[in-house]
């Protein structure tokens, strides 16, 4: 590849020239030692929130190059593909919102990853035993797992539609990070040391993440040259160079025959992706979902992602408490946490029967978000008590908001979805906003590194339903989208940016980008502190999953209406941690405060290109 090398050393060498106000090395380019992490900042001229210092870095230099809000949500996810590589990627997919200041519109790119053509509904029955194979690590682990990439598509699609920038020049600073190496810190050694047995299974794999058998060391410089070509590759030749040719033959080669390690004990099934998949992926626009809260105006995700639906149909349930009902505890209610917790059960349950793929399901996304059926659903909740969990959905094809409310059968459903992915904020100086949420699925992704290319492909085809079932809106089919949980968020107050928010978390996305909505608005939390609160994820479970400090802090007054609490956590991680958000709320001086996590995942960074307290 004499080519890609002579483009990416031009870039490199033109990045080390950069410069911001004639002098001073910008902050994405310096040594990445330097480099830390500030949960909070204020001021004016753009701003950025994600998971990671260079991420946030690569944002701020192309804000205050003259790049827009899409050219610099691109430089970061490019970012994040580097310095975040067990949750997002090149191998993976994700959704990307968009708010336009001079039209005043919110726009989305459907990124989700989709089903090889040739996938059978079978596909994650183990033909040895006739039973599905176990989920972890057997099944993530796998070439079965792996759907098509979408993120390079979504890429080049927002930088089309939205974007000053070509997807070459956006990719610089995650070049020149991938060349010059990023410092590992304890989460990226302790998420290595967490998949160790996946990565070991792979030659490609432990090459790069498991050298001499351990994970990075806490400190050391990370390299990751492969992945500087491979993003070199589509800086000369744009997405073609990853949907066709021979890296697309690459993937399939991988996804089909796996590079195992003799020493591995798991089955690593093999997957059914052909070239003629990578050819035909295509990135969606779409228009938003809608839903009106205490006057202002929610846009989310609409499906294939369930986030958009789910959060506007808890926000409408939400709606017929009124604030100062939601605010103050009475001596049976401990405020907005009970109704927050019922109105999440309600929504998940409709989640679950009726949202899927549209280009596979009749998803009813006009009658989920419809203010009405949010009035009927909330009829079903008792301010004195929690109902039994799981609940019935609603009937959809019969509703008038008046109570009793009618129920429709409930559905079958496994949460499969992982807590990994990641997010991020962004907003330039004209005004025009981004939420992108990105992933490759679980932590890891499918564990597969492609030989030679630096990037790990995802599991997202875990997200269907293990067993198929013809009623399932989510069951497994040829060239479907799986359903997600992600949930990019833009708010507008009077038809202005007031909140963008977004999180990763898997299921758990739903209910972070919900109560940190509920913390901000109701509770009248600064969005710092309104990220910052201890967490409750209730997915019409029989118990609440909630991080320690929210049972610690709350317990003991939901307790006694119902509520049972299990501690967050996972089989996948040793993390106790639910989401972690990004945000940027608009201040009516024309101030953005860029807000991520002070803790969790390690902390989060933001940044604006103008400080100003």
């Amino acid at each position: 590849m004499p080519k890609v090398r002579r483009r990416i050393a031009a870039i490199t060498a033109a990045l080390a020239m950069s410069v911001t106000g004639g002098a001073v090395m910008s902050p994405a380019f310096a040594d990445p030692t330097e480099i830390k992490k500030e949960p909070t900042a204020t001021g004016y001229g753009g701003a950025v929130s994600t998971v990671d210092p260079e991420a946030s870095a690569a944002a701020i230099e192309v804000l205050r190059n003259g790049g827009n809000a899409a050219d610099a949500a691109v430089a970061a996810a490019a970012t994040l593909g580097v310095t975040e590589p067990y949750s997002a990627g090149i191998g993976g997919g994700g959704y990307f919102v968009f708010y336009d200041a001079k039209t005043g519109e919110v726009g989305t790119i459907d990124g989700r990853e989709t089903a090889p053509a040739g996938m059978p509904n079978d596909a994650f029955i183990d033909p040895g035993t006739g039973k599905p194979y176990p989920f972890t690590p057997q099944l993530v682990t796998s070439g079965v797992s792996v759907g098509v990439p979408g993120t390079p598509a979504t890429w080049e699609r927002a930088l089309e539609r939205w974007g000053t920038l070509d997807l070459g020049d956006a990719l610089k600073p995650a070049i020149k990070v991938a060349t010059r190496g990023f410092v590992v810190d304890e989460t990226f050694r302790q998420q290595t040391l967490d998949n160790e047995e996946r990565f070991a299974a792979f030659t490609s794999t432990s090459s790069l993440y498991l050298p001499g058998g351990d994970a990075p060391a806490v400190g050391s410089v990370f390299k990751n040259p492969d992945l500087a070509e491979t993003y070199g590759l589509l800086a000369e030749e744009g997405t073609e160079g990853f949907y066709q040719g021979p890296l697309a033959e690459e993937m399939v080669a991988t996804v089909k025959a796996p590079p195992k390690t003799a020493g591995t004990a798991l089955p690593i099934p093999v997957g059914y992706m052909e070239t003629a998949d990578l050819a035909a992926y295509e990135a969606l626009d779409q228009d938003p979902t809608h839903v009106e809260y205490r006057g202002l105006d929610v846009y989310g995700m609409a499906p294939s992602s369930s986030g958009g639906t789910t959060v506007g149909e808890a926000l409408n349930i939400l709606e017929t408490f009124g604030p100062a009902e939601m605010r103050k505890p009475n001596r049976r209610s401990p405020g907005a946490l009970h109704p927050y917790l019922e109105a999440s059960a309600l929504a998940f349950a409709d989640r679950g029967k009726y949202v899927g793929d549209p280009a596979f399901v009749d998803v009813p996304t006009e009658e989920l978000t419809d203010p009405v059926f949010g009035k009927e659903r909330a009829c079903q909740i008792d301010l004195d008590k929690a109902a039994v969990k799981p609940v019935a959905p609603g009937d959809i094809a019969s509703y008038d908001g008046a109570c009793p409310a009618a129920t429709a059968a409930p559905a079958d459903e496994k949460d499969t979805e992982n807590i990994s992915t990641t997010n991020m904020t962004v907003a330039d100086k004209w005004g025009n906003v981004v939420e992108y949420t990105l992933t490759i699925e679980q932590t890891g992704g499918s564990g597969i590194v492609v030989p030679g290319r630096g990037f790990l492909l995802n599991n997202e085809l875990t997200d269907f339903s293990t067993v198929y079932d013809a009623k399932d809106p989510n069951r497994i089919q040829p060239g479907k989208r799986p359903r997600s949980s992600m949930s990019p968020t833009i708010i507008l107050k009077d038809g202005d940016p007031f909140l963008a928010l977004g999180s990763p978390g898997g299921s758990t996305i739903i209910t972070t980008v919900l109560q940190t909505i509920l913390n901000r608005v109701d509770l009248g939390m600064n969005i710092s502190d309104a990220i910052a609160a201890p967490r409750a994820s209730q997915r019409n479970t029989a118990k609440v999953t909630a991080e320690p400090a929210f049972i610690e802090a709350y317990g003991a007054q939901l307790k006694p209406l119902g509520h049972e609490f299990t501690p967050s956590g996972d089989a996948f991680t040793s993390a106790a941690e639910i989401g972690a958000a990004t945000a940027i709320e608009f201040r009516p001086d024309g101030r953005m405060v860029a807000a991520a996590e002070p803790v969790r995942r390690g902390g989060g960074s933001a940044m604006v290109v103008k400080p100003r307290r």
